[in-house]
């Protein structure tokens, strides 16, 4: 009886020597390693081309440019007749959508009984109809530059430029965001691709062979 339990205890000894130094066959450990590997892989973000960011920088410029289009001939419109400019009374003669303008005649001065169209503000007119009354302000060197007094007086708000502009704000914070993150992948340590041996997400398995002729 004794005999037998300790035969018992013996085999258990030996099966739990046995467990404890079992290995893995090495395609086994192999595949492990490569399964974990691959579910700690993170692949390089696609890198933004620098054709990308110089297409982004030149919508930039261009916004830029029609916002001070914009800006600068009204601003320096209202500055000259509110310098130099001849206010009188004048009554709208045609008023259209297509194209748009509105044409007054001139009710006194010495361009009395005179027709010119008045000057855009920003692509804008005033809403008025015809044989409505108006005080038009104009240049007496150029009577075509003329306004309503009221935009003279008070320039109403620029919303193109003002729209422009900040559209040129948006595109240049995007811009300088795509160059930021160019930058930061590029200095990011990405790991290799356990199976290709790359970092590069689109072509994982590229490799340049040199091909020599006999």
């Amino acid at each position: 009886m004794v005999l037998v339990r300790w035969v018992n205890v013996a085999k258990r000894k030996t099966a739990k020597r046995r467990t404890d130094q079992y290995q893995l066959p090495p395609h086994v450990a192999e595949a492990q390693q490569y399964a974990a590997r691959r579910a700690a892989y993170r692949p390089r973000p696609a890198l933004p081309q620098w054709r990308l960011i110089a297409g982004a920088f030149g919508v930039f410029i261009l916004t830029v440019g029609l916002a001070l289009f914009l800006w600068i001939p009204a601003r320096s419109l209202v500055t000259d007749l509110r310098s130099s400019g001849v206010t009188v009374a004048a009554t709208v003669t045609g008023v259209d959508s297509k194209p748009k303008f509105v044409k007054v005649r001139f009710g006194q001065g010495p361009e009395e009984g005179n027709e010119i169209k008045l000057s855009e503000y920003a692509g804008m007119l005033p809403d008025v109809r015809a044989d409505e009354a108006l005080l038009v302000t104009y240049d007496p060197d150029d009577p075509s530059r003329a306004l309503p007094h009221s935009w003279v007086v008070t320039p109403p708000p620029n919303l193109p430029a003002y729209g422009t502009a900040g559209l040129a704000l948006i595109i240049l914070g995007l811009t300088i965001a795509v160059v930021l993150r160019r930058r930061w992948i590029l200095r990011t340590p990405w790991p290799e691709h356990p199976m290709y041996g790359s970092s590069d997400p689109v072509n994982p398995g590229s490799a340049t062979v040199r091909v020599v002729k006999p």
